[in-house]
């Protein structure tokens, strides 16, 4: 039976085919006629061009590689191309269609040597047919230029863009400018084009490359172009910053710089440390390495912790000792854990951490283009780049700028070797070229990259990449900015005094950012699996930064530093989370306003050094350089010094030394200093690990000793309450904050209830109709529940005609209360402020304390079934169909009709010292600071002051009586009712302002003290007894005098003031208490003015009490007597006043008149009233 196989199809359609062919065909070849050179076709010129319009228009514009694949097939580029280029003579100029010739071979060269680069989803079954083809023929097309070492076809390349080159740019055309970039382009094409493996000898190899581009005349070219790059060259800048970064990408800086004795010593010496590892693999595998009696087959079996389970262990190698077998079983463990695949696929063409090794030739070649590069075409290159970044030219793209961040750093390495090299010649008395050619002490030739502009630009490179995790663009900046570092340090040692004042300028720019602090620790703390590279750069930024950081700081220890934080961000964002939806409409005027200024809030603060470090000693941060020590035996010996350095800090300088005691973290550090594979003896820093070593095992079981619970911490990572645990040995105390009630809204403008609970469902329409649905839930039920109770509540008053009778009886329904159905709803209660809202609108109220998240929510008994059916109603209509927008005109929508409710400060009145008050102010009025009961001071008032404090109160007295037509008669109920109200105000009013003795307690027993306190005492009442003792004596005199002209005045006007003065009496009678101070509180020296003020007041008064009497002189000296006894018994809280008939006055009464006697206010009433009828 036959078996019919199918055809595979074609990888190029043969239609495609038969026209590229004739086309290439058409062109030229070799003729034996000729002697075997070649020679062009007819229409050479024209098959090029056809062979262009091929290219262009099925390849580019179908995304096809068929035509590409054609030509390599046919041999276009070696066959015909380079033919043509290759018989083009050096002084060819006169034939124009030669030339032409010439420049369309080169046009076709660009496309056909152009780098293939497409992500996965870019490809096609057409792309992964040709492109492993056409990457083959590159190769190919490269080995072809670059051997063809007597055509010299780079230098022909060269020669036919000079003219194009030589003529100005202002007056250079548009097919000028596109004869130098196509040269350009093809030079970077064969930069990017490599074979991996090939080694540093290969045909296509970075070595001879750089060879061909040196003896052809390109280097030469390069420098030109960007030594007047700005002046007469403008778009060919992204051009050659990618043909630089093809050429120096993985190079080795300090290899370029060493001459040839140093390059084979520093060989002899890589070579010996090869052979030295080798050694130290075969002594480590000898120990037991099986012999020529025990190569016989060897299986045990290890019996495991749980019964019945056993492990297998093959070899002879497992019967060593327990360790050896345990080693064996970890050897034969595998974890096939599960790769993600890595956000950020950087194409291979823009890797620069994969080393590449250079011959002697072309070391010699790029050290001297670097050296004529830096002294000649540094700044104007890379500051015209940095422009045209900033304003995002066109021709920029995004891979370039990473790029341009690269070279610099590696640019900057370069320079900084240059002098270290010429620094070590000098020392040794060797005067090289590179010494000659060194201006010693000038940073000027790389001063482009140092300036403000450049430090801006790259901190927005490194954050933006940080925030979008493109980890190989921050690997350039991160390299970038370890380099300007590591410059400006060099120039603080610079013997200039110029250069150390701008090294102490950037300096401080730098470290002034805390945003900057704060992006390095975020770069070593993200680190999880970028890469070696990207590793490497992290671990030395950090490294050179806090050195740097901490220099700069011991030797400027008033160093300030700025935090910056979005003000608007933070505000908005607060506002959100509080449930404020009116914080954009109150902001939104000063927004548009204060734009510029608002748009960061920038703060200084001294900058403490150790607070900072501190955040270094983090898990994450610990993590990464453990991850970074793995790699021991592959670090260099700055590497290794650099991590030792790092956990050197940690333990010892920062005193953190618990983050490091891991069992994983302590078993690396064994592998270093023991093995198996430990480190070379022979490194210069296996002394200073072994020490470090030996110090945190010391250190590990001391604390041991102290908490043996670190024996099972040490199997965990480390948080900083556990570490606080483990130093103090009992846990830190930390106090939780409350949390706080959102702002209360309401809806704006004059709308009804309505209205206003259509605007909060409208609200939460959108995303929380859940909630509306929730309170109509909750408005139905409290519906039924209270129509059931009014209903029950009719039947009964019904019954009861008693309860029908007395309607203030009536029985109050009881309120509802609200339960959230879900946990999520109990906290959208307290949070939400829409929802509260809502719930406000609905007539619930809330009970508690603002701020109390578990406060009850309650429907009270006042809503009657049928007000919570209509809100039910109103809520359903709107939840049905709501109003988004509101307004006919200019509509706005329901969210921006929301505003925060204003709140009520209440301000409290500053009072002064001559206040009444004395500054106490209550928020109630039984909130009193003190009880009734001790003793009173109104503060320190001189006798005049108190002789017219009462006078003026009795003059108001006397004119409010005198107003008040009616007489006694007018005294009915609502006024005395009023009057009883305004003792009670006024008797609140003095509670409020005691200040209790009750509460005043001697201290310690002293008699020293008491005996000078007492007689102070003495000394000051015996001069305010004396200063009375002048006013009452002033006070008789003027009153003998005023007597006898009172004596002339008619009867008639004695009765209307006795009718006025009997009046008064009532009043104060019945107003006794706004003058009333608390019982027993008044002291002798108020008691005094007291009495002073009354007989001043009294004299012309007819007498009507046994007091008033008596004569002024006996007053005075009764007064007096009772000074001296108060005195004497050293008693300043009561003072008896003795009256005439021998009565004393009430302690309640000490400060007003004495009191008149019920009969007596009878019968001074009834001669009112006589006097009325008269």
């Amino acid at each position: 039976m036959e078996v019919e196989l199918e055809e595979t199809p074609a990888p190029v359609d043969p239609e495609v085919r038969a026209y590229v062919y004739s086309l290439v065909s058409a062109l030229g070849g070799t003729g034996t006629d000729e002697d075997g050179r070649y020679v062009l076709g007819d229409d050479a010129l024209a098959c090029l061009k056809d062979l262009k319009r091929w290219l262009k228009l099925y390849d580019e514009k179908a995304n096809r590689l068929d035509v590409a694949r054609c030509l390599a097939e046919a041999n276009l580029v070696e066959g015909d191309l380079l033919e043509i280029l290759g018989a083009r003579p050096e002084e060819a100029t006169e034939d124009r269609v030669k030339a032409k010739i010439a420049l369309a071979c080169l046009e076709l060269l660009v496309p056909l040597t152009w780098p293939i680069e497409k992500n996965d989803t870019q490809l096609t079954v057409n792309h992964h047919r040709h492109i492993p083809y056409i990457q083959l023929a590159q190769t190919s097309y490269k080995r072809a230029m670059l051997e063809s070492q007597s055509k010299t076809i780079l230098r022909t390349a060269v020669r036919i863009g000079l003219p194009s080159i030589a003529i100005p740019m202002s007056d250079r055309t548009a097919r000028d400018e596109g004869i130098i970039k196509i040269i350009l382009y093809l030079f970077r094409n064969l930069s990017i084009i490599s074979t991996s493996g090939e080694g540093k000898e290969g045909p296509t190899s970075r070595s001879a490359t750089i060879e061909a581009f040196h003896h052809q005349d390109v280097l030469a070219l390069i420098l030109t172009i960007c030594s007047n790059i700005g002046e007469d060259f403008n778009t060919q800048d992204v051009v050659i910053l990618e043909l630089l970064f093809h050429l120096f990408k993985g190079v080795n800086v300090e290899r370029l710089f060493m001459d040839e004795s140093h390059l084979k010593k520093n060989g002899s010496n890589e070579l010996g440390a090869l052979l030295a590892k080798e050694k130290n693999m075969h002594r480590s595998y000898a120990k037991h390495a099986p012999s020529r009696h025990n190569r016989f087959g060897t299986m045990i079996w290890v019996k495991r912790d749980e019964p019945g389970h056993v492990s297998t262990v093959s070899g002879q190698y497992g019967l060593t000792d327990r360790q050896h077998t345990f080693s064996k079983m970890d050897q034969s463990k595998r974890w096939n854990k599960p790769k993600q695949r890595s956000r950020d696929v950087e194409k291979a063409n823009n890797r620069f951490d994969v080393p590449v090794s250079l011959t002697n030739n072309a070391t010699t070649h790029l050290r001297s283009f670097v050296e004529e590069f830096l002294d000649s075409s540094f700044n104007p290159l890379f500051n015209h780049i940095r422009r045209a970044i900033e304003r995002e030219a066109e021709r920029v793209l995004e891979v370039h700028t990473s790029q341009f961040f690269y070279l610099i750093s590696w640019f900057l390495e370069a320079e900084r070797v240059r002098r270290r090299k010429k620094q070590e010649a000098e020392k040794k008395k060797k005067i090289n070229k590179i010494a000659e050619t060194f201006e010693a002490d000038s940073f000027s030739l790389i001063a482009s990259v140092l300036t403000q502009e450049t430090f801006v630009l790259l901190n927005r490179f490194m954050q933006d990449r940080l925030d979008m995790k493109v980890w190989h663009d921050l690997n350039a900046g991160t390299r970038c900015f370890t380099q300007i570092l590591l410059i400006i340090q060099d120039m603080a040692k610079s013997s200039l005094e110029e250069d150390q004042e701008i090294a102490e300028n950037i300096q401080n720019r730098i470290f002034y950012e805390e945003t900057t602090h704060d992006r390095i620790l975020a770069i070593l703390r993200g680190y999880k699996d970028q890469g070696f590279g990207y590793l490497d750069s992290c671990t030395e930024l950090s490294h050179v930064f806090l050195r740097m950081l901490e220099r700069y700081s011991r030797e400027n220890v008033d160093l300030q530093v700025r935090s910056k934080r979005r003000a608007r961000k933070q505000k908005k964002a607060a506002a959100v989370q509080r449930g404020d939806a009116d914080a954009n409409d109150d902001d939104a005027e000063s927004e548009v306003n204060d734009v510029a200024e608002a748009e960061r809030v920038s703060k200084e603060r001294k900058f403490d050094f150790n607070r900072f470090a501190l955040k270094f000693t983090t898990q994450a941060c610990i993590d990464s350089f453990v991850k970074f020590l793995k790699f021991y035996n592959d670090l260099s010996t700055e590497q290794l010094k650099r991590a030792h350095r790092f956990f050197y800090r940690v333990a010892f300088k920062q005193e953190i030394s618990l983050m490091l005691f891991r069992i994983d973290y302590f078993a690396l550090f064994y592998r270093i200093i023991k093995g198996p594979d430990p480190l070379d003896r022979a490194s210069p820093v296996y002394a200073e690990w072994e020490e470090l070593v030996r110090q945190l095992i010391k250190r590990m079981t001391r604390k041991m000793k102290e908490r043996p619970v670190l024996a099972v911490e040490m199997l965990f990572s480390k948080i900083s309450s556990t570490v606080f645990f483990l130093e103090n040995g009992y846990e830190k105390q930390t106090v939780s904050s409350r949390p706080r009630a959102p702002a209360t809204l309401e809806v704006k403008g004059a709308m009804t209830r309505e209205e206003q609970i259509g605007v909060a469902v409208a609200v939460l329409y959108e995303h929380q109709l859940d909630a509306v649905d929730w309170v109509m839930k909750v408005l139905s039920t409290a519906a039924s529940e209270r129509q059931s109770w009014e209903a029950a509540s009719a039947t009964s008053r019904a019954e009861d005609d008693s309860v029908t009778d007395n309607a203030e009886q009536e029985p109050k329904a009881p309120s509802i209360v609200v339960h959230p159905d879900t946990e999520e709803r109990r906290i959208a209660i307290f949070k939400d402020a829409k929802l509260r809202l809502l719930m406000t609108l609905s007539c619930f109220e809330r009970l508690g304390i603002d701020d109390e998240p578990n406060a009850t929510w309650i429907i009270p008994s006042s809503l009657s079934a049928r007000q919570l059916h209509e809100t039910h109603e109103a809520i359903q209509k709107h939840s049905v169909n709501p109003t988004m927008e509101y307004g006919a005109e200019d509509p706005i929508p329901a969210e921006e009709m929301l505003r925060r409710k204003p709140t009520a400060n209440v301000r409290r009145a500053e009072y002064d010292d001559e206040s009444e008050g004395n500054g106490i102010v209550s928020d109630g009025d039984d909130d009193f600071l003190f009880p009734a009961g001790g003793p009173t001071n109104t503060g320190p008032l001189t006798a005049a002051a108190a002789l017219e404090r009462l006078k003026e109160k009795r003059r108001k007295r006397r004119t409010s009586t005198a107003s008040d037509d009616g007489g006694v008669g007018a005294l009915h109920d609502e006024t005395l009712e009023r009057r009883r109200k305004a003792r009670e105000a006024a008797d609140l009013e003095k509670r409020k302002k005691i200040k209790s003795d009750e509460f005043s307690h001697d201290s310690e027993d002293d008699v020293e003290a008491d005996r000078i306190f007492f007689e102070k005492e003495a000394l000051r009442r015996k001069g305010q007894a004396k200063k009375v003792m002048e006013v009452l004596r002033a006070g008789i005199v003027d009153r003998k005098k005023k007597r006898k002209s009172d004596d002339e005045d008619d009867e008639a006007k004695q009765k209307s003031k006795k009718k006025q003065r009997i009046v008064q009496s009532e009043s104060e009678s019945e107003d006794d208490g706004d003058l009333q101070f608390p019982g027993g509180s008044s002291s002798p020296r108020i008691q005094e003015l007291e009495l002073g003020s009354q007989s001043g007041e009294e004299e012309n008064t007819p007498p009507s009490t046994p007091l008033e009497n008596a004569p002024q002189e006996k007053i005075l000296r009764d007064v007096s007597s009772n000074i001296r006894a108060t005195e004497n018994e050293g008693m300043s809280s009561k003072s008896s006043l003795p009256a005439a008939t021998g009565g004393e006055v009430d302690d309640e009464d000490a400060e007003d008149e004495p009191v008149l006697l019920p009969s007596r206010r009878r019968q001074r009433a009834a001669l009112m009233f006589e006097s009325d009828s008269e």
